[in-house]
């Protein structure tokens, strides 16, 4: 608890959370998975603003949730560093960067509908592949240290290939909590120990860092980011919202489900409508990403929002650009055809979509921080863990693989990338860039 303490009595800044949110935003290709590999390698490999076993348990709340998760966990990893502020100020910078390039591709850049088959596109798919697959085996070293939680591991990735579904995602979570619970007792011991002794050890650096700093007043200072790694640097997860927060934030969640239909049918007016769509598109889907896009289909094309090429062209655009592929709703609200359309509709849209996720973040959080600390929730977590790594184990092959992976040359894009990374501290965004590029240049 000290460190957590710790944290909050030395939080982050906004423009910290903004400036670190707004490079994956322009970066951040390849997907929800790619995302969570790109969050992981920044706030948990270099600021160190948490560490693996919370940042999975991030992973795994999120994925429970309604909505886009790799947003999610960005809006929670803002939320600990700064507060609300903090949480709008990740949304923010992650998604604007993609909603202006398809807002703009609606009011006529057609040349990027053909940039599926450009070959920069395939050299950032492919530096997603490297991406995810260091995430991947950081988090199965921390995660799945022994037999029991590697095969817990295993078999998630193995149902989840054999029977790809988001609800067969949530049941592999469920599934990886229950045997945690009952098979994992030793591991919860050891791992509870491990942590204390983590702890301590951090406490007794942090004392000897003051003392240090105290008697030698002529040292330079740290420069913003280690001062942000050393700030930040803690094992838990701490959040500054009260449960009391929480309650209001999944009331206003509920009460917006359940009356804006209501108010749309009653008022028939445009404006309610659009809302209504997106909130309702945001607030039901599980597993986000591709999943949500049938559901636009329906709500958009099949009610005359937007016209069957426009949403394909717009769906098109929205693979060859970063951040979450849940900005795709700026582009329908800049393109329908009645009602607010241009950059209100567009607004409205993206509002609309992404306020659901932000409203269970918050309600979510101050009940799952104190959850996560009891003894059978820790169990039932090392178990859930686990099969978070299978989930992204699975994720790693298809679809990152198989849609990053088309020729001997992507592969040894995606093979340079990842040893750029691990061998030589490539920092991802400076990885995808030069993918992107190479790719550009010969594929």
């Amino acid at each position: 608890m000290a460190d957590v303490r710790a944290g909050r009595r030395h939080p982050g800044t906004i423009m910290e959370v903004f400036w670190a949110f707004l490079r994956l935003g322009v970066t951040s290709f390849g997907g929800p998975v790619a995302h969570l590999g790109f969050f992981r390698e920044t706030f948990v490999g270099r600021r160190k603003w948490l560490n693996d076993g919370a940042y999975a348990d991030l992973v795994a709340l999120c994925q429970f949730l309604p909505g886009p998760a790799s947003s999610q966990v960005g809006m929670a990893i803002g939320l600990q560093r700064a507060g609300i502020g903090g949480l709008l100020a990740a949304w923010f910078a992650f998604t604007m960067p993609s909603a202006i390039v398809l807002v703009v591709f609606a009011f006529g850049i057609a040349t990027l509908s053909d940039g599926a088959d450009m070959g920069w596109l395939y050299g950032l798919k492919a530096a997603a592949v490297a991406v995810v697959a260091q995430a991947v085996l950081g988090m199965a070293k921390n995660l799945t240290p022994d037999a029991k939680r590697a095969t817990i591991a295993g078999a998630a990735m193995i149902i989840i290939l054999l029977i790809p579904s988001p609800l067969i995602q949530v049941a592999a979570i469920v599934v990886g909590g229950v045997v945690g619970l009952v098979w994992l007792r030793r591991e919860a011991a050891q791992d509870e120990a491990a942590r204390d002794e983590a702890a301590r050890d951090k406490a007794a650096q942090d004392e000897a860092a003051r003392d240090k700093a105290a008697q030698d007043s002529a040292s330079k200072s740290p420069d913003a980011d280690e001062q942000s790694d050393r700030d930040g640097a803690r094992p838990d997860f701490g959040v500054r919202t009260s449960r009391k927060v929480g309650v209001i934030a999944l009331t206003t969640f509920l009460l917006l489900l359940m009356a804006l239909p209501i108010l749309t049918v009653a008022t028939s007016d445009p404006s309610l409508r659009l809302i209504d769509v997106f909130y309702r598109a945001g607030a039901l889907v599980f597993g986000g990403g591709h999943v949500v896009l049938p559901l636009l289909e329906t709500e958009t094309v099949a009610t005359g929002l937007v016209g069957h090429d426009s949403f394909l062209a717009g769906y098109g655009a929205a693979q060859a650009v970063p951040g979450p592929l849940f900005t795709f709703a700026a582009f329908l609200g800049a393109s329908t055809t009645s009602g607010p359309t241009g950059l209100i509709g567009a607004g409205i849209a993206l509002l609309a979509i992404f306020l659901p996720a932000a409203l269970l973040v918050i309600a979510a959080l101050p009940f799952w921080e104190r959850l996560r600390r009891a003894q059978t929730v820790r169990r039932a977590l090392l178990g859930v863990n686990a099969a978070v790594v299978g989930i992204l184990a699975a994720a790693l092959y298809d679809p990152v693989f198989t849609q990053g992976i088309t020729s001997p040359a992507t592969l040894a894009l995606a093979v340079g990338v990842f040893i750029a990374q691990v061998k030589w501290k490539l920092p991802a965004w400076a990885a995808v860039i030069a993918a992107g590029l190479i790719g550009f240049a010969f594929l």
